[in-house]
């Protein structure tokens, strides 16, 4: 067993990245995603790739998933009815949420829909007090009721969230036994499993969402371990989490809502190992698919983290959408891909966020689409080669995109054919400079600062146009880049993090309880590193998130390595001293303050070895970028407002050191690389074209 495959599920395409663990040879593939059943495409394309690489399934050590999906159940309200149940008195949680606006003075602004109905939300009597103490013995006999009324009906999944259960699990454990032995047929998540921490909207809408999602995920799960294991392999497969660590097949059934930003979290932490490459190590990370483009800033090399985040937002607006407590790699992500579907609307071009998919796709696909896309316009513009996309396997009809977007945008609007290819091609760039900027600028942070790495099957298409309106003065072109998610897959080690709210005074007094409670997160993540089954030096990281007595919120604060004795309390204080001094600044408290830590945190991974790209061949010819010349076509660029000869390059043949200047066109099988006038290229020893812009 010596193979290992990465896989990454996209709205449009499956990418995969087959690497020999004796060799470092890597073998990429992609195939249109099956939109019903997006496991077999997963499982076709797998078959397709060993066999195109003269390998047998027995010889696949580890398959190593990324998925979107539980986001799109969410999304698109795709899940089986679910129910909530809760303390009585507490029905509502749901719906009253939080009295955050995400439009201030807008009084017509609605809140997001529940994924829980009022009319499945139940309550029993029962009550735990902040410290864990019982005040009311759970009810069993309403418990059972409950139960009855859920399985009746319908729900396929519930979620148990009592009052201050984070500190006692006992109320939540013994109803979810009486509910499996009343419907067992129902799936239980409880809050004090899948999200043990305070606030009770967040903790309920977390668990929910995990309920929601559970069938879904599960059966999805199945069906790829089942074909795995048609093929005659059995438990090898990992799932990408939203933290970026992989965890077991096992562990996800139960905890769904840790994948929900499963395929974006891989393909940042691909691009923050390009900090060589673009000579910085602060990065904007651009992921464009056939359906979403995802967007991630990088400083120093670590991408952002998130404790809690939102699903399903309007606009990008903080508070539209559904919140979640799970660490996840913070990201914004928009409905703009290849097949988001373009239109004359109000006098201008709009474009997303549906998209066409990869059933019926866009018009040149030739499988029943009817409307333009950006894929449509990328071939009318002369950045897509018609007769070599994916290699040629699929061929792409310049005629019917041409008569499409006529008809749907350029009559209507009076405009060239040309005109509109390149409006919706500069619309669709213009969204995604949008969601970068609200993860630069809306941080404080300038993009011109930074280098772009553009990646996925449609990113390098719009890469140097969307440089060029954020300012990045430098793009790096992976190697691969049209599958470098499922390459990043391949990279991705096992990580797990665990939470837990227990308010203590830092007080020395204290420390044995926190080296208590420390000690079993610990023990909680070393369970889950030991299931996945893989090898390698552990790390484990602990933090707290800390305030001073009578605030509202806190500050994650890294903590030393403990145990702690009774000296280590001013240390500790000390840190979260310098971190509030670095957030709100030097005068904003008093030191001499009380501190009292609320959230403790624990962040455990195992390291595995790197993959990494052999170096390329010297350039023994002095042939330089000549030797890769394909030829020329016209293409349309912005500075021309015309389409003109442009120069065309096969990526596999440019040799380390090539250089050249825009316009140009580099190709490869999975995706395509637009270079404007005036970008100076360059290719890297390890095969990445480093882009520069003058000024």
């Amino acid at each position: 067993m010596a193979l290992t495959v990465g896989i990454d599920v996209g709205g449009t395409f499956t990418d995969f990245a087959l690497m020999d663990d004796r060799t470092g040879a890597l073998r990429l593939g992609k195939v249109l995603t099956s939109a019903d059943d997006p496991s077999r495409a997963v499982l076709a394309g797998l078959r397709t790739l060993l066999a195109e690489g003269g390998f047998d399934a027995r010889d696949l050590a580890h398959a190593v998933h990324a998925t979107t999906i539980a986001t799109n159940t969410v999304i698109q309200r795709k899940g089986l009815p679910t129910a909530l149940l809760t303390t009585e008195g507490f029905r509502d949680v749901l719906l009253i949420g939080r009295q955050r606006r995400f439009e201030l003075y807008d009084n017509s602004i609605g809140k997001p829909r529940p994924i829980v109905p009022r009319e499945l939300c139940f309550e029993v009597p029962e009550r735990l007090m902040w410290d864990g103490s019982v005040r009311r013995p759970l009810d069993e006999d309403a418990v059972r009721t409950a139960a009855l009324a859920i399985r009746a009906s319908g729900a396929a999944g519930l979620g148990i969230c009592f009052l201050h259960s984070y500190a006692n699990p006992a109320h939540e454990r013994r109803a979810r036994d009486i509910v499996r032995e009343v419907a067992p047929e129902v799936l239980v998540s409880i809050s004090s499993e899948v999200s043990p921490v305070y606030r009770e909207y967040e903790r309920a809408s977390t668990t929910v969402l995990n309920a929601y999602v559970m069938p879904v995920v599960s059966a999805y799960i199945g069906r790829i371990e089942d074909g795995l294991a048609e093929m005659g392999r059995r438990r090898s497969l990992y799932i990408m989490q939203s933290n970026g660590g992989i965890a077991s097949g096992d562990y996800v059934r139960r905890h769904p809502i840790r994948i929900i930003e499963s395929g974006p979290a891989a393909g940042v932490l691909t691009a923050a190992r390009y900090a060589e490459a673009a000579g910085t190590s602060n990065l904007i990370s651009f992921d464009m698919g056939g359906t979403t483009a995802k967007v991630c800033l990088i400083e120093n090399g670590r991408p952002g983290m998130t404790e809690t985040f939102e699903v399903d937002m309007i606009n990008l607006k903080p508070n539209s959408g559904i919140p979640m407590n799970i660490p996840a790699i913070d990201l914004v992500e928009i409905g703009a891909g290849g097949g988001s579907i373009a239109r004359a609307e109000m006098g201008g071009i709009k474009v997303g966020p549906i998209s066409a998919g990869s059933s019926p796709g866009p018009i040149c696909y030739g499988l029943g689409g009817r409307e333009p896309t950006v894929t449509d316009a990328n071939l009318v513009l002369g950045y897509l080669n018609p007769d070599y996309f994916l290699g040629g396997t699929m061929a792409l009809d310049l005629d019917a995109a041409r008569a499409g977007i006529m008809e749907r945008v350029a009559t209507p609007l009076g405009m060239t054919l040309e005109e509109a290819a390149w409006g919706i091609y500069e619309v669709v760039s213009t969204q995604m400079a949008q969601a970068a900027r609200a993860v630069s600028i809306g941080k404080g942070r300038d993009p011109r600062h930074f280098a772009l790495i553009p990646f996925g099957g449609a990113g390098p298409l719009h890469g140097a146009e969307l440089a060029r309106q954020l300012g990045c003065g430098r793009v790096v072109f992976p190697k691969g880049a049209g599958v470098e998610t499922a390459i990043g897959l391949l990279m991705a080690d096992p990580a797990f993090d665990v939470a837990r709210t227990s308010i203590l005074a830092l007080k020395p007094e204290n420390l044995p309880r926190i080296n208590e409670l420390l000690a079993g997160l610990a023990a909680d993540t070393g369970r889950e590193l030991d299931a996945c089954g893989v090898d390698g030096e552990r790390h484990l990281v602990a933090s707290c998130d800390m305030r001073f007595v009578g605030q509202g919120y806190e500050l994650t604060v890294e903590l030393p390595a403990g145990p702690y004795r009774a000296e280590d309390a001013e240390t500790i204080r000390q840190a979260f001293l310098r971190t509030y001094a670095a957030t709100y600044g030097e005068r904003a408290f008093d030191p001499k303050a009380p501190i009292e830590g609320v959230l403790w945190r624990m962040a455990a991974s195992i390291r595995t070895p790197r993959l990494t790209h052999p170096d390329l061949p010297a350039d023994g010819t002095g042939a330089g970028a000549g030797v890769a010349l394909k030829g020329r076509r016209p293409a349309y660029f912005r500075d021309r407002r015309r389409a003109e000869p442009c120069d065309v390059y096969d990526r596999y043949l440019l040799p380390a050191g090539a250089r050249f200047t825009g316009p140009a066109i580099v190709e490869e099988r999975e995706s395509t690389i637009v270079l404007p006038p005036g970008a100076a290229a360059q290719v890297d020893a390890k095969g990445n074209l480093v882009v520069d812009f003058g000024g």
